[in-house]
């Protein structure tokens, strides 16, 4: 069996192997007749995978993306052919939110924010936004929750209308997909009308779809009223609006969801679901593949408590190491480089906390712990 996976998927040599050779490719650059005899292909959202990309292949058996979204593949044609597909969902939720608290928590110092009187909106209430809600939640930040098909579906869930989102809240964090048509397009949801319901200093987080936000319309808002905002992802990547840099808090290349637990968690579950396609037995697990983190272990005192935990956080991770990178290398060496030589960062989960009184809340922000929380 003829395996072709982007060359940016973690691990995916050590998981794929047994199962037949593994070749690797370019996810932005790789053309039809390089994939002509792959029988399961595994991309990342760089690839869309379409008619014009499987036109010189009749073997494909199965298409696995190592992403949550799923809007690079055409479904349709691939259920026409009758190739299996799966995707990701979930496996970089922890990594995205990581990144959020980061940029949060460096907006907070950099403006001398009280979190406890600030009420965050996050736009897109999926495995990601959920997530995020719970952390906020342990921080004692108050919540706005914006998601329209979970409101249409769900009758319990306290969903807020996108303007009154704008309106109300301090911070807006957006993690919903891009959605072109039907009753609750995502695509420039935050526009020049949209934009002008913001309160003046309302801060502006976008880890979701780089088209969730006009980014034109971005720019001359923020020439018009400066206000605290951080970019993830942008429209047209990699080919993006650099004249919006100056007017940025945090830049960065489309890694937030980038932990070597996110990306690799990714690789695993296609494998989980490719050996449920063949009917065989998963011979590798996640658990066993992923390196030993620098830092195992830390000791918590009984005094810890909720102001501590930034800086725990932070020697883990940093989102002001990213943004420096961006700056420095994004004309030299682009965007797409940025994202293939992105440094490794390890997620809350790789250090297990020890401690005699261990707060039940760091569960909520996705550390672990050895004993039992208080």
């Amino acid at each position: 069996m003829k395996i072709y996976a982007d060359e940016n998927m973690p691990l995916v040599a050590e998981f794929f192997s047994h199962l037949g050779p593994v070749s690797l490719f370019n996810g932005r650059a790789v053309t039809a007749s390089e994939l002509a005899d792959a029988e399961v292909l595994l991309v990342r959202s760089v690839t869309p995978v379409n008619q014009a990309l499987l036109a010189e292949n009749k073997v494909l058996r199965f298409v696995g993306t190592a992403t949550i979204g799923m809007e690079h593949i055409d479904q349709a044609y691939l259920a026409d052919r009758n190739i299996s597909f799966s995707s990701a969902p979930g496996c970089n939720a922890q990594s995205v939110v990581e990144y959020v608290l980061s940029a949060i928590w460096y907006l907070a110092e950099k403006y001398q924010w009280q979190l406890n009187s600030k009420t965050l909106g996050i736009v897109g209430v999926g495995h990601i936004g959920q997530r995020l809600a719970e952390a906020a939640a342990a921080l004692n930040i108050k919540l706005l929750l914006c998601d329209p098909p979970r409101a249409a579906a769900e009758l319990d869930f306290r969903h807020t209308p996108f303007a009154e989102v704008c309106r109300q809240a301090d911070i807006i964090s957006f993690h919903t997909p891009m959605v072109k048509t039907g009753p609750a397009p995502s695509w420039h949801l935050l526009n020049a009308q949209t934009l002008a319901l913001l309160k003046p200093d309302c801060a502006l987080i976008n880890a979701s779809r780089g088209a969730v936000i006009d980014n034109q319309a971005l720019l001359q808002a923020l020439k018009q009223q400066p206000r605290p905002v951080v970019l993830d992802v942008w429209e047209q990547e990699p080919d993006i609006l650099q004249t919006l840099l100056p007017y940025l808090d945090i830049a960065t290349a489309h890694i937030a969801g980038h932990s070597i637990e996110g990306k690799a968690r990714g690789t695993a579950m296609l494998y989980q679901r490719l050996c449920q396609h063949l009917e065989q037995a998963p011979l590798r697990q996640l658990a066993t593949l992923l390196a030993v983190p620098a830092v195992e272990k830390v000791q918590i005192s009984d005094n810890f408590g909720l102001p501590d935990v930034q800086n725990l956080a932070r020697m883990l991770y940093d989102v002001r190491r990213d943004d420096a990178l961006f700056r420095f290398h994004i004309q030299r060496e682009g965007f797409d480089w940025l994202r293939k030589s992105y440094p490794p960062r390890r997620e809350f989960s790789s250090v297990q906390l020890t401690g005699s009184k261990l707060p039940c809340w760091m569960a909520q922000l996705g550390f672990t712990s050895q004993h039992k929380g208080v």
